[in-house]
Formats: C-alpha cells, structure tokens, sequence
C-alpha cells in the first residue's frame, strides 16, 4: 500500500464526495431538518416582503389610503420579525451542528493516525498531518457550520425569486433571468480550475507546517552549528511557495464575484428599460416594477453570495480530499489468523524458544533488500547482541521483532505462533522496546510509568509505590526530586537524558515484558547511569530474553551470544573477540 499522502489526488464527483463525508452527518438528520425548515421560514418571509411592498404602492399609496398602508406596515414587521426569529435559530443549530462535526472529524482522523504502520510516518512529514487535522478540519467546520447554509438559503431565494419574477410578467421574467445562463455556464467552466487551486493552497500550507515543525524540533542542532541562515532560507522557500499558492488560490475564489456583479447590473438594466416600456404600453404598474426590481435583487444577491459560497465550498471539498485521503488508508499489519502452514512450522520450534526468524527478507518501500532469507532462533532467558556496521540492518532487525513491520517474505513466530496473529494490546506486553531516546509524554513520573500499562491502570499513588519497591526500583524514584509527581515536559526537556532513560527502563519493567529489545539504550548516558540501568534489567524475570544492540563493549560483552549484521545477513559471530575482528575486517574492505 502506498502510504505517501502527496500522491494521492481525488477525481470523485460531487456526488461521491457528498457521499463519502454522509457517515459524519447522519446523527445530525433531524437537527439539518430543523435548520432547514427555519431556513424555508426565513427565505419566504423574505419573498413575501417586496411583493406586500408593490401591492401597497398600487393599491394604497396612489390611492392616498393610509389604513391600508398601516395595515400593511403591520404585516411587513411581523413577517420581518419572523424572518429575524428564523435567521437565529438557523444560525443557532448549523453552528452546533458544525463544532460538533469538528469533534467528530478531529477524533476520527487522530484515531486512525494511531492505526496506520510506522511506514505510514516514515513517507509523511509530522507538520503536514498536524495541518490536515487542524486547518483542514477547520476549513470544513466552517463550510458546514456558515458557507453550506447560506448557500441552501441562497438557491431557495433565486428559486422563489425566480418563480415571482416569471408568474408576475413571463416576458419580462425570460429577459430578467436570461444573463444567469452565462453564469451557469462560466461556474462549470471554472470551478475544477478554483478546485485545483484551493488544493494546491493548501498542501503548500501543510509543507510549511511540516517544515516549521521539523525546523523547531531540531532548532538546538541550527544553533549548535550556527546556521540560522540555513533555516530561515528553507523557510523563505516554503514561506513563498505558500505565498505564491494562497495568492493563486484567492485569484480563483474571487473570480466568481466581479462576473456575477456584472450579470446582476446587466439584468437591472434589461429589467428597468423593458419594464418602463411596458408601464408606457399600460402592461404594467410601478408598483410592480418596484416589487420586480426587489425580486430581481433577491435572486442575483444570492448568486453573487453564491459566488463567495462556492470558492469556500471548492476549499471545502479540497479539505475534506486530503482528510478522506487518511481515513481511506488501511493498516497494512493487521491481526491475522493462522492458517494451516502456521501450524505445522509451530511444531518445529520447541517451548524454549521465545523468537524466531523463518526465511525472513525485508526491503522498505522503493529501496534495496535489507535482509535476505533469515533464520534466527532466541531462546527463552538468554541475552543476545547485535553487532554490525551503521546501516547494516541491526534496528530493522529489532523492529522486525517488535513488529513495527513485516517481512516482505518469510514469517516471524513469536512463542511458535506467527507475529501477525497476536493483537496489539498482547503483542505489546510480551515485548519491550527501548529507544536510544526515549520518548517521554507531557504529565508527571507516575503517568509515563503507567504509559500503555493496562496492568497498573487505576492504581493509586502508594499501590504503585509497593509496585515499584516489589520490582526493586524504589531507589532509582528517589533520584527524583518529588519522586511520582515529578513534572515532565513536552519530550522531557525538564530531566536530563539519563533520566529520561531511567523512567524509560523502569517503565519497561513495570510490564515484565518476555522479550526486551534495547536499541543502543545506554549510548547517550554516563557509565553510573549505565550501571543504574544494568541494575534494573537484572530486576527482570529470569525467563525474560534481551536484546541488545550496541557499540559499546561493556554492554555487549556478557551477551549469551552475539550475532553480525551486514549486508542482508545474520550470522553467528561467536565470542566477543570474533565479532570485533568481522566488524574491523568489515571497516576495511569499505
């Protein structure tokens, strides 16, 4: 599956568009009923007015009948009042409806961001999701909350205006309305076009984010090598690249406004000459040209807010493509069921072997093979290392265990059972993965401990603390300056990396995972930290296999047995000495 989000371009009609954003609506049918029927409220308190206006002028103004007139004066305030009353309500529930589709769309999107694989991140820039569930959504929000309302309300004022224009003088109506052909036509012309603009307005958006968001991230590296000039020309690209787009995006949104303008005086014009004829020719009253003039600006008014409508609509549409383009995505590691062929391999591992590597190869998307045709076993208990050049293939290796992938061929059975069979919630317990930096989450000590610990889930401040002490672990809080409740900032900032990975370890023995993998875990620390966390490892179960992929010797050097990873191969290296003559052998012949 292609999971590069910049590729994917919609050619959907309106109609499947408008179909495939329903689901998102259908809890909302009776609260769209009732701002529809306010809407229909106010559109025909607004028709009825110009037509009472031009009976008033004929029947009661030229005729110096001023109970009549009051009468009717009477009659127009209470239909605007109705109109006024009708226009909140309307305005009322569609901005309900909307703020509550922003909630829907917003979680629906996260939810299935934390479904999609790790190669969905890899192809996907951080800073162009972010934009996708924030401006994005909000675009539709907008859409659906004013713009979509307001253009129901404007087809319902051109519909009535249209049908009074035509039942008051079909002559004059044919003439009134002959110039909204050209605009029928023109919108057709151009809104693919306005479309097209839109969207390319905002994918630059979600590039600038992306580039903002990566710039910021890594800001301490552009200082550390002073090169502020490099990060504010990357910026200045992107910056005029969006510039360029948005600027090209509000050309096409406008361009509606000024022709539907034009077709609006035009109509006027035809309208007043050829009305005026015919109140000379007695085919006519003024009081009725008023009224038709009125209902002329009821129908090109809301063609010309139809205008602005559709730019935003074609925004809309734009969103809600890139939005769809996540929802539509599928995970491509799902839990599947063993078949038959499964089985059989299971039979072959014995009860001692926790992990093992049936004919796996593995080749990332558009890149070269990595692996090749591997077979590994790791027994229950035992600590293993992985040795090799940078690039050789160790982490993948260790994501292939964890499943942050799967093979392109070849199986993984994890306790004689394939890898893939097992959900996510129990693959996660049995095993443990350790990053070079850890990720620590905004919140105290005690809720990153608990992070994805179903276990511990509800336990209070002193159960953890027994917890932690049964587990051996209650020195390593003391470290900490208000032991549970100490505060962590985004990423850990507030505690120093070997802190952070203190936390991290002690949270992996929290869950007494069956497998533990530690990716180069004690490379950026001190060697007393590096003890502290030898210290913690030895709290772990005895049946608990490890992992270790590392450069130093000291972390490896008590390794059960040490593998050389290179070149799409895993070979036994033997004793430590071994392993660094293959690696500087290697150095050599590169």
């Amino acid at each position: 599956m292609n999971y590069e989000l910049a590729s994917n371009k919609s050619n959907r009609s309106l109609w499947q568009t408008a179909k495939s954003f329903w689901p998102f609506l259908r809890k909302e049918k009776k609260n769209l009923v009732l701002s529809m029927f306010f809407l229909l409220l106010n559109a025909v308190s607004t028709l009825l007015s110009p037509i009472i206006i031009g009976k008033t002028i004929d029947q009661y103004i030229q005729k110096a009948d001023y109970h009549g007139v009051i009468v009717n004066a009477g009659i127009l305030l209470i239909v605007y009042i109705v109109s006024l009353i009708s226009s909140y309500y309307q305005a009322k529930i569609m901005g309900t409806v909307g703020q509550r589709l922003l909630f829907k769309l917003r979680n629906a999107v996260f939810n299935k961001l934390q479904e999609l694989p790790l190669a969905f991140f890899d192809l996907n820039k951080a800073g162009d999701l972010i934009s996708r569930i924030n401006n994005d959504t909000d675009k539709l929000n907008h859409f659906f909350s004013q713009a979509l309302m307001r253009f129901v309300e404007s087809f319902f004022m051109m519909l009535g205006a249209a049908i009074f224009i035509l039942s008051l003088h079909f002559k004059l109506g044919l003439t009134a309305l002959s110039p909204a052909i050209l605009l029928i036509v023109f919108t057709q012309l151009v809104s693919d076009f306005v479309k097209r603009r839109n969207a390319a307005s905002l994918k630059a958006g979600g590039l600038m984010s992306a580039e903002i968001q990566e710039s910021l991230d890594n800001f301490k590296v552009i200082v550390v090598f002073n090169r502020r000039d490099y990060f504010n020309e990357k910026f200045d690209t992107v910056n005029q690249e969006n510039f360029k787009s948005s600027i090209k995006a509000g050309y096409a949104n406008n361009i509606f406004t000024p022709v539907y303008g034009f077709a609006a005086h035009l109509a006027q014009v035809l309208v007043l000459f050829y009305g005026l004829y015919l109140i000379s020719i007695g085919d006519f009253t003024v009081g009725l040209l008023i009224s038709y003039l009125s209902y002329l600006s009821s129908f090109y008014n809301p063609i010309r807010q139809i205008a602005g409508v559709w730019a935003t609509f074609q925004v809309a549409i734009a969103a809600w493509d890139r939005i769809s383009a996540i929802l539509n995505l599928q995970s491509n590691l799902p839990v599947i069921a063993e078949n038959a062929n499964s089985l059989v391999k299971t039979k072959e591992d014995d009860n001692e072997t926790v992990l093992s590597f049936n004919h796996v190869s593995f080749s990332y998307p558009s890149g070269s093979q990595v692996l090749h045709d591997i077979n590994l076993k790791l027994d229950k208990g035992k600590t293993y290392a992985l040795v090799g050049p940078t690039g050789g293939g160790k982490t993948t290796t260790a994501s292939l265990m964890a499943r942050l992938y799967d093979p392109t061929a070849g199986q993984v059975l994890l306790n004689g059972h394939d890898i893939r069979s097992y959900d996510s919630n129990e693959r996660t317990q049995k095993i443990g993965f350790i990053l070079q930096e850890p990720f620590l989450f905004s919140g105290t000590i005690r809720e990153n401990l608990l992070y994805g610990n179903q276990l511990y889930d509800g336990c209070s401040d002193q159960q953890l603390k027994e917890i932690l002490n049964k587990h051996h672990l209650e020195k390593l809080l003391k470290r900490f300056d208000h032991g549970l409740e100490t505060v962590v900032t985004s990423n850990g900032e507030s505690i120093s990396l070997g802190q952070r990975q203190l936390i991290a370890f002690m949270r992996i023995v929290l869950r007494n995972p069956e497998l533990l993998i530690l990716d180069e875990a004690t490379a950026n620390v001190d060697t007393v930290t590096e003890q502290l966390l030898e210290e913690i490892l030895q709290t772990l179960p005895k049946n608990t296999t490890k992992v270790i992929i590392a450069h130093r010797l000291n972390t490896i050097e008590n390794a059960d047995q040490i593998f050389f990873v290179n070149s799409g191969t895993i070979i036994p290296a033997g004793s430590l000495k071994h392993a660094l003559s293959m690696l500087l052998k290697q150095k050599r012949s590169s």
